[in-house]
């Protein structure tokens, strides 16, 4: 057996589990997640201070298969 995992960003959840469910996958697990990287972050103003936001917010796709099933 061979477990995939994939970090992706929120607004690709959908066409992933779609893309996912027509290759014959019947079951995935999603995490919500927070990542640091290549995208940065940005500043935010809250209550007239400034503030790094360093982690933005992605989600952890995991699917376990058959060995037959992974190329």
């Amino acid at each position: 057996m061979k477990k995939i995992e994939a970090i992706i960003k929120p607004f690709k959840l959908d066409e992933v589990k779609e893309a996912l469910q027509e290759a014959g996958l019947q079951g995935i697990t999603v995490t919500e997640a927070k990542g640091f990287g290549r995208q940065k972050g940005h500043t935010e103003l809250y209550r007239g201070a400034e503030y790094v936001v360093d982690f933005l917010p992605k989600v952890k796709i995991e699917v376990v298969l058959g060995d037959e099933a992974v190329e």
